[in-house]
Formats: structure tokens, sequence, C-alpha cells
């Protein structure tokens, strides 16, 4: 794998449904050059079984230092992606500080504190459904987004209480987070005003729980910055805030979005569901597999040079996660990779990464799409897409895997 050769893929910022280019790409090999908008090198690893190597592998880094063009004056100060390199806190720390940052916020995140947050999850599930369903009786054709008014907000309100965001905020924050994190078309002007402006309001509402500490992650984080244990500086403390914050709901918004469609478009899937043959947890695992939220992420980079499926990556490549490519790998889901069946028993897929970087929100995501999918369905059985599937605009990015707005019928 060169510089970049002639073929290498030229990844367009505004993204779109990714299966078709997944598919093409895949049949070249597990590992594919790209490159990054900006001009800048790259390569994505497609395959499944290649994936979960190269996400587990001991030569592979998350720290930025191991990216040279970015600090030797090759990749331009104003490059976009910039903002992925950059952010400091767990998803871009390695060994011993990754582990201090993992380990200040995974308490929060355990299988029985996430328990513990199941009947707020449902309150919040069925006030949502009735503003859902406000919501299309106020529309002349009996139309609503489901994306604006259920698949956002339940998330979001459920990361904003756990991190001690005050409800002012939050339209702000998935505003600021869109611009900064999914949008890849965006200028780098834009992304780095809303950067500037994300990182203050984080800022801010920081302040807001040192001056008055709550029962939330936020001030926890916070006490342990101050405290005697284990020390966050300010850029990790905010660092750690916006990926919460990010990853705490523009992915289950995706994922519950994706799995209605799914649905929606395989009515007999969901019928197995009604008829008790499958269950609302099959339906998040193969939405995950099938069509999952996250598409090509930023980024990792080998420490050396890596041989991954047979194919080099050099040293200080900065390399994408494929995430929605191994999901759909007929080497590691058979023949019929490409199809939405939930009673697929094809092990776990790798749409929460693998390895130490292992998602640790995973166990929230799965229980909030869970409840929000059997609440809604039990709630509008008859829901179903107001437009085709293949017309709904996709969003415009190549990290983010879903649509823009999600209009339904509910009966």
């Amino acid at each position: 794998m060169s510089s970049h050769t002639a073929d290498a893929h030229v990844i367009d910022p505004a993204g779109g449904c990714p299966h078709a280019l997944n598919a093409r790409l895949r049949s070249q090999g597990a590992v594919a050059e790209v490159v990054l908008p900006g001009g800048v090198p790259g390569a994505v690893v497609l395959g499944h079984d290649a994936l979960k190597e190269f996400l587990s592998h001991p030569d592979v880094a998350k720290d930025a230092r191991h990216f040279p063009g970015l600090h030797d004056g090759t990749v331009p100060p104003e490059w976009p992606l910039r903002v992925f390199a950059n952010a400091q806190g767990m998803h871009t720390a390695d060994d011993a500080d990754h582990r201090r940052l993992r380990s200040l916020v995974g308490n929060a995140f355990t299988a029985r504190q996430v328990e513990r947050l199941r009947p707020r999850v449902e309150e919040l599930t069925a006030g949502l459904l009735d503003d859902l369903d406000a919501a299309a009786a106020a529309s002349p054709d009996g139309v609503a987004d489901l994306r604006a008014h259920f698949a956002l907000p339940l998330p979001m309100s459920v990361i904003c209480e756990l991190l001690g965001v005050d409800r002012e905020h939050r339209g702000r924050l998935h505003h600021l987070s869109n611009t900064v994190i999914v949008s890849t078309d965006t200028t780098p002007a834009e992304v780095m005003a809303a950067v500037r402006e994300l990182v203050a309001l984080m800022g801010t509402i920081a302040a807001a729980r040192r001056a008055a500490p709550g029962d939330d992650l936020t001030s926890a984080l916070i006490a342990a910055r101050d405290g005697d244990g284990d020390r966050l500086s300010e850029a990790e403390l905010i660092g750690t805030m916006r990926l919460m914050l990010v990853a705490g709901h523009e992915t289950t918004l995706n994922l519950i979005s994706n799995a209605v469609r799914a649905l929606c478009t395989h009515r007999d899937q969901l019928a197995l569901v009604r008829e008790g043959k499958a269950s609302w947890s099959d339906v998040v695992e193969e939405t995950l597999r099938w069509d999952g939220p996250v598409s090509w992420f930023p980024f990792r980079y080998p420490t050396r040079d890596v041989s991954v499926a047979g194919t080099v990556i050099p040293r200080g490549t900065p390399v994408l996660a494929g995430y929605t490519a191994a999901g759909r790998d007929a080497s590691a889901y058979g023949p019929g990779a490409d199809g939405f069946d939930i009673t697929r028993r094809n092990g776990r897929n790798l749409s929460f990464g693998h390895g130490a970087h292992y998602c640790v929100g995973a166990p929230l995501a799965r229980l909030e799409a869970g409840i929000a999918l059997e609440r809604l369905f039990d709630r509008f059985p008859d829901l179903d897409l107001a437009v085709p599937d293949a017309e709904l605009p996709y969003q415009r990015s190549f990290i983010g895997n879903s649509v823009q707005t999600l209009p339904v019928r509910l009966a």
C-alpha cells in the first residue's frame, strides 16, 4: 500500500448509502486504499475477520501522535477531519491512559447500572410516543418525522440526564455534534466554528456541575478530577463529556431509525416478533449487523507496518474501521449476508467495535433501542414509511449511516 495509488477509492464527503460501495470494495479485498477528504491518503478495513483482527492488533494505536502527516506539515491545518484526530478522551488514548479514562466512565455503563435506567427509559419512551402521535395528528397528511419526534429525543434525553445537562442546551448540542461528527460535507470553517462552540458549551455545562454537583456523570468526572484519585485534565474532561454526548445519542438515533426502516420494508420479520418466534433483541442485533449506525469510523494508526488479511498498511496511515462493510461480509455471515434475517445465529457483530475500545455504552444503546422498538410497534402496529425507503434522503456523511428524516404514518 503506497502513499496512494491511482486506483485508491476517493471518499465522497457527502456519503450516502454505503452498501453498494462496500460490496464493490470488499470484492477486491478486505483492506482498501482510500483518499480521505482533503487529498489525505488512508485506508479502510472492510472484511469482518480483518476488522476484528485490526481493532485488537497490539501494533495499532488511537493516539494521533502516531499519525506523522498531522504534525509534519503534509496535512493542512484546516483539514476537516482533524477534529477526530485532535479530540482528547478515552477514544483517542492508548494503554494506561485509556484504561484510566475508561475506568472513570465505565462504572456508569455496567449491565447493572444500565438496567437501573430501564424505568426511566420506559417513561421517556411513553411520553415521546404521545408526542409522535400528536405530531402526526397535527399534520395535514397524518405524517410525522420519527427521527425528530422519537428516535432522536429518546437517547438525547437519556444521555443528557446521565451527564447532568440542562434541557435548554439539548437542541443546540445535537446540532453542533451533528455538524462536527456526523456531517462530513461541511466546510472546514463550519467545522472549526462548531468545535469551538461545542467545547465552550461543554465548559459551561461542566462549570454548572462544578458549582452545583449532582448525581450525574459529569459531577462524578469532576470529583475524580479534583479529588485525590485519577486526575482528568480540563481537555480530557471536556473530551470525555463530548464523546459521551455524541456517541450516546447519534448512534442510537441511527440504530432505532434503521431498525424501523428494516422492519417496515421486511414485514415478514416484524411478524416473527409479533408471533413470538423472535425477540426485539434479535431485531436490534440484526440491524446492527445489516445496517449499522456507523459506517466508516476514523481513526486508528499502525505504529509499525502491519499486515492485515495479506495487505500491508504502512506505519502512520490513518485507517477507518468499515463497520457497515464488515456487517455484510459473506465470508463471516454466509451467502445470505445481504438479507435482513432476525433469526440469524452467526455470532456477535462488530458494530460496537472489538477489543480494548469496545463501546462502553453498548448495553445502554441495546436497552434503549429494544424498549423503543417494542413500545413503538405495540402502540402503532400498522406504522409504515410514508415515503419509499429508497427515496429517503441519506445522511450527508461517510461516518454516520442513516437517513436525514424518517416520515411515517402511524396507522
